[in-house]
């Protein structure tokens, strides 16, 4: 009954230990990636409505304009896990909503996970950020 008794317990406790670690890992990991894959997304989508939406190119409409920011967006996040996509509408005194949206899909260390563990799903983490826009219209003075 002396330290003999003792050998491999340290192996055993690793073995039941470990496997917490990596999943509490992995999901810092995804948190951290998501949090500032966010902070990011806020600021260049913001900077390309601002951008592309109060000063359109003459002819430029709602559309193309929303096409110019989802194209920027989506070369600014060009990751597997990532994608964008955005949607404008009329608001009164005809200004513009441009609604952006990120979805994360939580990876393994990068590599991809599986959208469904078990039966369970893991729906990928999404992002929104609005941003209300003027159009620039040139001799207009009032609407």
């Amino acid at each position: 009954m002396g330290i003999g008794n003792d050998r491999g317990q340290a192996t055993v406790e690793l073995a039941v230990v470990f496997p917490a670690v990596i999943i509490v890992a992995v999901i810092a990991m995804n948190a951290l990636g998501f949090f500032g894959a966010c902070a990011e997304f806020d600021r260049v989508a913001r900077q390309t409505a601002v951008a592309y939406g109060a000063a359109p190119d003459a002819g430029q409409g709602s559309a193309q304009v929303r096409a110019l920011l989802e194209e920027e967006l989506q070369t600014a996040f060009d990751a597997p896990h990532l994608s964008v996509a955005v949607t404008v509408e009329s608001t009164t005194l005809g200004l513009e909503r441009y609604r952006a949206q990120l979805r994360y899909a939580p990876t393994l260390f990068g590599l991809g996970l599986r959208s469904e563990v078990f039966g369970v799903a893991l729906p990928p983490l999404l992002h929104e950020t609005t941003m209300v826009v003027d159009h620039y219209a040139p001799g207009v003075v009032i609407r």
